[in-house]
């Protein structure tokens, strides 16, 4: 009897420590950021974190004075604000005035920013000629994105910040996702993950 929980104690011990040198190695590597991201991707699914747009769209196609009105009282985006693309380029905010912008805060070593985006990424190939997008980089290291980008074949359009973030984009938590529209309207902030190729927000895009 002795000797079984000795056998028991022991193979405890060792899947505690297969496990535990799994998770150091997912540290190490960074891979942990992917592994836990894709665990996330079944939060995604029931849709409980995505913005309520079905309001908001309703608000965008609002006609004569009332749609005036609305319009007078919604928050003007920042545009005074310089990005680096992946080819080190620098790009001003203000160059896509005018079209309706995607805006991304993200990382490579945060789980929910690897959960969505694979939703970015359908909802960038299936809009992108009428949206620009924009996902910054908060990575140290502006390379680790650029490779992550290439490694899981997005092919989205990664910036990095070239100065100071303007203070209305600064946010607590990341991912957090910002929609401006063609007036320059700052007209949707959302913080945490979310599925972007849902079709209801879809439509809110095409409503801007």
């Amino acid at each position: 009897m002795k000797e079984n929980k000795k056998d028991s104690a022991k193979k405890t011990w060792i899947q505690y420590g297969i496990f535990g040198a799994i998770a150091v190695v997912l540290y190490i590597t960074g891979l942990h950021a992917e592994v836990i991201g894709f665990a996330q991707r079944g939060i995604l699914a029931t849709g409980l974190m995505n913005p309520d747009v079905k309001e908001m769209t309703v608000t965008e196609n609002t006609e004569s004075e009332e749609a005036a009105a609305i319009d007078a009282n919604k928050t003007k985006a920042d545009f005074n604000f310089d990005l680096i693309d992946s080819e080190g380029n620098t790009v001003s905010l203000e160059e896509l005035k005018g079209k309706v912008i995607f805006m991304n805060l993200w990382a490579t070593w945060c789980p929910p920013c690897v959960a969505e985006m694979p939703s970015i990424d359908e909802l960038h190939e299936e809009m992108g000629d009428e949206v620009a997008f924009v996902m910054l980089s908060l990575d140290d290291d502006f390379e680790k994105a650029k490779s992550f980008d290439k490694r899981k074949g997005y092919n989205l359009p990664i910036y990095t910040a070239a100065n100071g973030v303007p203070r209305m984009y600064h946010s607590s938590a990341i991912p957090t996702t910002y929609v401006i529209d063609t007036k320059g309207n700052l007209v949707m902030t959302h913080n945490g993950m979310a599925d972007y190729s849902h079709p209801d927000f879809k439509e809110f895009l095409k409503s801007l």
